[in-house]
């Protein structure tokens, strides 16, 4: 189950903090910042637990080179907003990292709105930052979906911190784009659930959805205190329904509803709905005939498109006894993963925070459970494939790899 505030290493003494942006003592700590709590509280779990199994596996004993790694796990969302990234409580986990003498790194957070927050207080204290799940385009460039004044607002000092194992929107808008054209879309209803992941999420779908000539239209804004979605869901008159949006966002409810709005649309959803509490009946999710009309993507390709990950799915089956893999686990494998090998790069330097940030930009070639990848000076993977995802027996199950054409990828 949840590992949460998991030490890998037993007792938490040394690390008293030193001058500069170094950790004095022997104990350096990786914070995790994740919604336990509400919809996305399954998701969670399973970054945490791919952290967990990452830090076990390459920091056997909790002990890398010289030095303890004490692992942290803290919830941002809050009982009062549940699912999702809480500003208030986002900002108290950043303002603890920070101040924490002993901090080395950072992972989250899972929802982009969140890390608008957290990214500026952990820029400010030189605190390198990795999310497993952040696909908005704003935090890096001022791409398609971006708003004025991004990126540069999110790095006061002006040194990049931040890097994310997931590729970003444009190229997820263009999978999503690449698979309505296969299914032959004749037009597209296109709504988001206005949070920062699915408003950038939506702009990138449309501009690539005019790169492939699909029309766009019924254009909305969810509310998620809206009872239902009904009215909106009346206006549907495509063949083809897509919402940019997390299941904690009344996910559930909108696909109900533009299902039963429009019984023969193809249905499509991004990498925020690829969970249980969405796909599973039994789990408050969609209706079975409903999933069944769905199509999701994410970045996470299935074990037969990724080998290097068929040993860590068998291991993560074998210690947390559950049958099926929620994608997100091999994103915080990874993103454990990268951490430690910046570490280890790192070397007796591994205490040094600007150190390791140089190393974590320096990441070139990486052979990964994710395929090889490099981070670019933005702080981006350069992983381009998706996976698409159908829904079966309640589970998103892999069906196979999305290669975007170039031509659908919105430029700056």
């Amino acid at each position: 189950m949840l590992g949460v505030g998991f030490t890998a290493c037993g007792d938490d003494d040394d690390g008293d903090g030193g001058g500069g942006n170094k950790v004095s003592g022997s104990t350096l700590t990786i914070y995790s910042s994740l919604p336990l709590q509400g919809t996305s509280r399954g998701q969670s779990e399973a970054v945490i637990n791919g952290e967990r199994l990452a830090l076990e596996e390459l920091a056997p004993g909790g002990k890398l080179g010289k030095y303890r790694i004490k692992y942290v796990s803290l919830d941002d969302s809050t009982a009062q907003n549940p699912g999702t990234a809480d500003e208030g409580q986002t900002a108290q986990n950043a303002r603890r990292a920070s101040s924490d003498k002993t901090t080395i790194f950072y992972l989250g957070e899972f929802n982009s709105g969140g890390t608008k927050v957290s990214l500026p207080i952990l820029n400010k204290g030189g605190i390198p930052q990795i999310s497993p799940a952040n696909t908005y385009v704003g935090l890096t460039t001022d791409d398609p979906g971006s708003e004025p004044g991004e990126p540069q607002k999110y790095y006061p000092t002006g040194k990049r911190t931040y890097a994310r194992v997931v590729p970003r929107d444009t190229i997820q808008g263009a999978a999503l784009v690449a698979t309505m054209q296969e299914d032959g879309c004749k037009g597209l209803t296109l709504w988001n659930d206005g949070s920062t992941y699915g408003a950038g999420l939506a702009r990138n779908i449309e501009l690539s959805a005019q790169q492939a000539n699909l029309p766009v239209e019924g254009k909305e804004r969810t509310d998620k205190n809206a009872a239902n979605y009904r009215s909106l869901a009346s206006g549907i008159n495509t063949d083809c329904f897509a919402w940019a949006g997390v299941t904690g966002e009344n996910g559930v409810q909108v696909f109900k509803d533009a299902a039963a709005a429009c019984q023969d649309c193809k249905l499509y959803g991004p990498d925020g709905v690829a969970e249980e509490a969405f796909s599973n009946p039994a789990e408050g999710g969609v209706p079975a005939d409903v999933g069944a009309r769905t199509k999701v993507t994410v970045a996470t390709l299935g074990v037969k498109d990724l080998p290097a990950a068929k040993p860590v799915v068998e291991k993560f089956r074998q210690k947390f006894g559950t049958r099926a893999i929620d994608p997100y686990a091999i994103y915080g494998y990874e993103t454990m993963a990268l951490a430690l090998d910046v570490l280890k790069r790192a070397g007796d330097n591994a205490n040094d925070r600007e150190v390791v940030i140089e190393e974590l930009f320096n990441t070139k070639d990486r052979d990964s459970v994710l395929g090889t990848y490099s981070i670019d000076e933005n702080g981006d993977t350069t992983l381009t494939d998706y996976g698409l995802y159908v829904i079966e027996d309640g589970q998103p199950t892999y069906s196979k790899k999305i290669v975007a054409d170039p031509k659908l990828i919105p430029k700056g």
